[in-house]
């Protein structure tokens, strides 16, 4: 077991820190962590105590941000630290300075770690609780209900700091955008985006004087997080927006030029061939981020298009003819429907179409 602890960095970043900190590094040192690494996150003079004293530990190493630079750049200034200087070492794990991460637990993770070799693991929480805090509650709730719908990433923590993370995708971790709290929501979806397996490990839910220590902006920092999720929607919204405007254009210039069933028609193929060009072009691209064979790809989601367009031609002309509607109604009719549509085909394009 002493083995597989010394080859284990332990990752705090720190801003502000009063003795929690102390305390946790003691709890580490107490399990046999012989590598603990300490960021200090642009502290002010008054919190300077605790990194002066740790800085003593045979065991502490103290990596120091002049400024506030926020979490995420701290943790990938430590991970820039561990490719550097401890080639050698299995992983990292990545632990809150606040005392909510017992040490049973964060040892717990690093042998989970060892033993599932390639995959990144995640300490979780019980938020089922009275004793959470209700903006943890609701962050957390909110967040992995948009994480499984949206990306298909399972995950009933996504705050959680506690996180051992194998050697190897260090550099990669590295390199994600984000400096702040957003950055931990940014390497979640990475984890989606690179094939990158994992495994969660329930651990013991802690919350000190109602988290009050943490430095989680609940208004600031949740609209960081979810700009970064909102990406996944923006494309099925814009395509929508250009199809419900091409088919408006479309309809209107040939309405009473021809029946109704040849202008649907013409309308709406002509309107799904842009909105689904650039649906596919954007979210390949952007969404995604497939790596996957373009023209494979490109078959899957042009017979998912051509499938929606006869589900739509099909409502809308139904709809339409039953209670004689008008342009008008036809336009709306047809928002709706692919409104629908639309939240439908993003769903079949991340488990199908762009499926890595």
């Amino acid at each position: 077991m002493e083995d597989l602890i010394l080859k284990v960095s332990v990752i705090i970043p720190s801003l502000n820190p009063d003795n929690k900190l102390i305390q946790v590094v003691d709890a580490l040192v107490a399990k046999g962590f012989d590598d603990i690494i300490l960021v200090n996150d642009g502290s002010d003079k008054a919190h300077m105590q605790p990194f002066l004293q740790l800085k003593e530990y045979r065991q502490c190493t103290v990596l120091t941000h002049e400024i506030n630079r926020g979490k995420g750049r701290g943790l990938k200034t430590a991970f820039d630290y561990c490719i550097a200087n401890r080639p050698d070492i299995d992983g990292v794990v990545t632990v809150d300075g606040d005392n909510q991460h017992k040490a049973e637990d964060i040892l717990n993770c690093c042998n989970k770690m060892i033993e599932c070799k390639d995959k990144v693991i995640l300490g979780v929480r019980d938020f089922s609780g009275d004793d959470v805090p209700p903006k943890s509650k609701f962050g957390n709730n909110m967040t992995s209900f948009v994480f499984k719908f949206v990306c298909g990433l399972n995950i009933s923590d996504t705050q959680t700091g506690l996180r051992a993370i194998p050697l190897k995708f260090l550099p990669l971790f590295s390199q994600i955008k984000g400096e702040r709290f957003e950055y931990e929501t940014n390497m979640l979806l990475e984890l989606k985006n690179s094939n990158i397996d994992f495994k969660q490990v329930p651990i013991e839910t802690v919350y000190i004087e109602e988290n009050a220590s943490t430095h989680f902006n609940p208004i600031k920092d949740s609209l960081k997080i979810y700009g970064v999720i909102f990406k996944y929607i923006f494309s099925s919204l814009a395509s929508s927006v250009i199809d419900l405007a091409i088919f408006s254009i479309v309809s209107a210039l040939v309405y009473n030029k021809c029946e109704d069933s040849l202008r649907i028609l013409l309308a709406t193929v002509v309107a799904r061939v842009i909105s689904s060009l650039f649906n596919f072009l954007f979210n390949r691209k952007a969404v995604f981020k497939a790596n996957n064979n373009f023209g494979s790809a490109m078959m899957r989601y042009y017979v998912l298009c051509v499938c929606q367009l006869m589900v739509s031609y099909g409502l809308v002309y139904v709809i339409t003819s039953l209670f004689g509607l008008g342009q008008v109604m036809t336009v709306v009719t047809k928002g709706v429907i692919d409104t629908i549509l639309f939240m439908i085909s993003f769903y079949i394009q991340r488990i199908w179409v762009f499926k890595k």
